[in-house]
């Protein structure tokens, strides 16, 4: 039987139109049995997330400032959405025992969580579907840790007794039944979760863009559709900053092979992005699937002769960044040299004692930093099945004056990470999405 899960974004039930929405998607294929929704997103650009005024409310009350005026802005909303929805639906016993909780010191998580849990009673009363809550089968252990397999169990079995249902994303519950959330963004989990529980054939997350793009839209307007991206390829565009779908929501459903597919609820008709576990070499020859990047990078150069005949000369640099807290991005290295690519802000404050550190336990014969580094990551798996493309991918950085400070290549020959400066960003992504995409489908069409 063919089974489908949707998981809706805060803006696809930002309000009554938009659920409404959800509605006419969920009616237009009945393979879409289990629902995961956020909490209310935003309706216009200078409205407030539902989930932050929850937040609000618990930070009045630790300031021992008055939340009633947010907390009644929150319960209104709920309100005018039941009423222009048309449904019969009691929404106030709720809003009375979240307030009593509030005043009465309910955690940071469960007050969170409210937004999800409300969003859900709301539309599972609209689509006359179960409300499922999570609390009850999505289990952490007493350390907040997820509990992959024993929630697959539980939500399985518990989702095998119901024909459609609408389950709060984000949340779950801890061995003594109070609540535990993801991290923000969370409800791609649940969703992944719930898809991986039933043995979905598909997991939809509908949200506010068509899908991935080839490049940031706002660098390159009009920008390509990505139509079909592994899921590796999509952890390393994710990583360097493409991001619609929460990283963490990937494993579930890889697990179990299920393909996720990205839409958007304001433009059904759309096929969005799917992601799957191998690329098809069938469908389709693009040499590159995408481009992504950040700027604000530090690079620590160490030199020192001889340092390959050095045992655990690379060990004793790294340990001196773990007693500072530090994770880096990058290590490339020569015979003589590691360089150390670092997010700037980690270095905040602590750079000068870092080098002398270095300098006191590693002894290098020289010690360079570089700042202003941005990190551009060109990936695609048919990379590796065609010749020249890091010399066409240099070449047209050359060919618009961008000086590439870094060359970094994965294993698996998938990416190709350069950097650059900060001040070259933008202009380095363009070079490499007109010399990929645009050259390309010119030639294609002559």
């Amino acid at each position: 039987m063919d089974i489908k899960v949707a998981k809706f974004g805060g803006s696809s039930v930002a309000d009554a139109m938009q659920v409404k929405k959800v509605g006419e998607i969920i009616a237009a294929d009945p393979a879409r049995k289990f629902i995961v929704v956020s909490a209310p997103g935003k309706r216009f650009p200078d409205d407030s997330k539902m989930t932050d005024l929850l937040y609000l409310c618990k930070t009045h009350i630790e300031h021992n400032v008055p939340f009633h005026q947010v907390f009644q802005v929150i319960w209104d909303r709920f309100k005018i959405m039941i009423m222009n929805l048309g449904i019969d639906l009691d929404i106030d016993p709720y809003f009375v025992e979240i307030r009593s909780m509030l005043e009465n010191g309910a955690t940071n998580d469960y007050i969170a969580s409210r937004g999800e849990f409300l969003s859900a009673i709301v539309v599972s009363k609209y689509l006359g579907f179960d409300f499922v809550d999570p609390k009850d089968y999505v289990k952490f252990d007493e350390n907040g840790k997820f509990l992959a397999e024993e929630t697959n169990t539980a939500l399985g079995e518990e989702l095998k007794k119901h024909k459609n249902a609408v389950i709060p994303g984000f949340y779950g519950a801890l061995p003594d039944g109070s609540i535990k959330t993801f991290s923000r963004g969370g409800s791609d989990i649940t969703g992944a979760i719930v898809a991986r529980a039933v043995g979905a054939s598909v997991y939809e997350n509908w949200t506010d863009v068509s899908g991935f793009l080839m490049a940031d839209p706002r660098i390159v307007p009009n920008a390509k559709p990505i139509s079909r991206v592994t899921y590796k390829e999509l952890r390393e565009l994710s990583y360097m900053g493409a991001s619609v779908l929460h990283d963490e929501a990937i494993f579930p459903v890889k697990e179990a092979n299920i393909p996720i597919n990205i839409r958007n609820t304001n433009e059904p008709e759309h096929p969005g992005t799917m992601i799957v576990e191998e690329p098809d070499p069938e469908v389709s020859d693009e040499v590159i699937t995408g481009i992504s990047g950040h700027k604000g990078f530090t690079v620590i150069h160490v030199y020192k002769d001889n340092m390959n005949s050095e045992v655990g000369f690379v060990k004793r640099v790294l340990a001196i960044l773990e007693n500072y807290d530090i994770s880096f991005e990058h290590l490339p290295s020569g015979i003589d040299t590691v360089s150390i690519v670092i997010a700037t802000q980690k270095l905040e404050g602590i750079l000068g004692d870092l080098l002398d550190d270095i300098q006191k336990k590693i002894n290098p014969d020289t010690l360079e930093v570089h700042a202003n580094l941005a990190l551009i990551a060109t990936v695609g798996c048919g990379m590796n099945r065609k010749k020249g493309v890091a010399a066409t991918l240099f070449n047209s950085l050359y060919q618009a004056d961008v000086n590439i400070r870094m060359i970094d290549q994965g294993s698996g020959e998938m990416n190709i990470i350069v950097g650059v400066e900060d001040e070259d960003f933008e202009k380095a992504i363009k070079a490499i999405y007109d010399t990929f995409v645009v050259e390309k489908a010119l030639k294609d069409k002559n």
